[in-house]
């Protein structure tokens, strides 16, 4: 039996599961199990890994950067990210990848949005991903954050004296608005100055977040992060399998 998962130390949102046991089934693969393991600290995941013979797992929040200490090795785009949401077990070695990065560089190109300016809500793993994958397209990302630190953050405060253009993307990749607290935002779009030309949520659940909701009131284009969790779930995928 060949078992994989998905930690994190709330998991009531995630959809991966049930992702997985799709794959499995359209697959034939009776011998694969995903399971979701909710950690209140990560000093257990080495021993819970060789207990439980995990062949690879996900990582969520607010894990992504405090698992690396607990590594092996990483590879080079989770390095230079300093954020980790796939681990394959290798010969025993725990290995850290980042599939989130190059799974939001697929769907913001498969949403056809020319942008020239971003500001990304949070700070935290999934928001490094966002900026690397960001960078990538040749636009240097602006962090939003409750405690700002260095040029590269401001806090939300500060949003109010911004102008936004119709070429801004604003991406919110803070936890506010998942299940269950569905009618939170992590900030008020209508107060902003000017106006964005996309908001996207990496929320998935629900779909559209409150977020989304308002965006689409304020006649902004949205986008969830239902497919980037598509995508960056066959990269895990891929990274587990791709030596047998």
């Amino acid at each position: 039996m060949k078992r994989y998962a998905l930690i994190g130390r709330r998991l009531g949102h995630s959809w991966s599961q049930r992702w997985f046991e799709g794959l499995f089934e359209r697959q034939g693969l009776h011998d694969c199990t995903y399971e979701l393991r909710e950690m209140e600290q990560l000093n257990e995941v080495r021993q819970w890994v060789e207990n439980e013979a995990i062949a690879g797992f996900n990582v969520t929040v607010p894990y992504k950067q405090d698992i690396i200490p607990h590594l092996d090795a990483l590879d080079p785009i989770a390095e230079a990210i300093g954020a980790v949401n796939c681990v394959s077990v290798e010969q025993g070695h725990l290995v850290g990848y980042n599939t989130d990065a190059p799974a939001f560089l697929d769907t913001l190109k498969d949403a056809r949005f020319e942008f020239h300016h971003c500001l990304i809500l949070g700070t935290g793993g999934a928001a490094q991903a966002v900026a690397f994958a960001v960078q990538r397209m040749g636009v240097e990302p602006l962090f939003v954050s409750r405690n700002p630190q260095g040029n590269r953050q401001i806090g939300y405060n500060s949003l109010l004296s911004l102008h936004l253009h119709p070429q801004t993307l604003i991406v919110n990749a803070t936890p506010v608005g998942m299940y269950p607290s569905v009618e939170d935002k992590p900030l008020e779009l209508s107060t902003l100055n000017g106006k964005a030309g996309m908001v996207y949520d990496l929320i998935y659940n629900p779909s559209p977040t409150a977020l989304l909701k308002e965006a689409e009131r304020l006649g902004l284009r949205t986008h969830d992060g239902l497919e980037m969790l598509k995508k960056q779930a066959e990269m895990s995928w891929k990274i587990w399998n791709r030596n047998t």
